[in-house]
């Protein structure tokens, strides 16, 4: 049975008969303005639902009066977009790498168009801002393994490094210790001649006898001084880069074991166009050469 409603003697108004721990609710009205809100909101959702496309339906959905469709505009501003690039993307087509780096125009569009080709397919290894990982080089420093200039770094987009293609840059350092061409005590030695390369050394004996095992096998690629062969992807080690580690257990599991990392091919994946602002935006990273 409702409780029966009364007048607060304070304000005047009637209660609604609700209470609370002795808490009267008043049966105040709603302002006008909000009833005239709510009201106009009801209409406009009513409008809505036949203007708009607003109901789903068992395969489709109400397409509403005006036809209105978000993949419609979508498909609108991206061709719009698309001619708009068109004509740099054309005479990227046609220009060298050397002519796009030349025309101030163009070189803007590539290190653009290239930055966003990285994000969605280079970021997952060499990171968004392209400073890598171990195993992942660092393309923001002046270190290359296979060649920094424009050429080398659109070849290496090209073809990849040790990947599948018939063109791919092959080169595959021994796994001394592993198969055995070198004993223990020489990887120890010649670790630490490598690590005296970059003044990182700890062992001067045992670094003096490393240079000998390092002339006789590991010179031809790397070089009598240590600072590599980029034709044989053969990496500087006389700097403090290192693209595996560079204490004296990663330089010895290294030597150990060997590396071979693995960069694919993207001649077929991405159009020659993508591959030069590719090759333009990386070289613009501030380490090509």
């Amino acid at each position: 049975m409702a409780h029966k409603k009364e007048v607060d003697q304070v304000s005047g108004i009637e209660t609604t008969g609700h209470e609370w721990d002795g808490i009267k609710e008043l049966n105040n009205p709603l302002p006008r303005w909000w009833l005239w809100t709510f009201y106009v909101s009801c209409l406009w959702a009513l409008a809505y639902w036949v203007v708009m496309p607003a109901w789903p339906l068992i395969n489709s959905f109400t397409t509403g009066v005006i036809g209105y469709s978000s993949r419609a505009k979508l498909e609108e501003s991206m061709q719009a977009a698309r001619a708009a690039q068109a004509q740099y993307l054309d005479r990227i087509e046609q220009a060298s790498l050397e002519q796009i780096t030349n025309d101030r125009e163009l070189l803007d569009f590539a290190i653009a168009g290239g930055g966003s080709a990285f994000a969605v397919n280079c970021s997952q290894c060499h990171g968004l801002g392209a400073a890598g990982s171990t195993g992942y080089p660092n393309l923001n420093d002046d270190d290359w393994i296979w060649g920094g200039s424009l050429e080398a770094i659109s070849q290496t987009i090209h073809y990849g490094i040790r990947s599948e293609h018939d063109e791919t840059r092959f080169n595959q350092m021994p796994a001394f210790g592993a198969d055995q061409i070198l004993e223990r005590d020489q990887i120890n030695d010649v670790a630490e001649y490598v690590l005296s390369l970059s003044s990182s050394a700890t062992d001067a004996a045992a670094a003096a006898r490393g240079e000998t095992v390092f002339a006789e096998q590991c010179s031809a690629c790397h070089g009598e001084d240590g600072k590599g062969i980029e034709d044989l992807g053969a990496p500087n080690l006389t700097d403090a880069i290192w693209l595996y580690g560079g204490s004296k257990a990663d330089v010895v599991a290294t030597i150990t074991h060997s590396r071979s990392g693995m960069m694919p091919a993207w001649t077929n994946r991405l159009d020659e166009t993508t591959i030069k602002q590719l090759a333009v935006y990386v070289h613009s990273l501030g380490g090509g050469q």
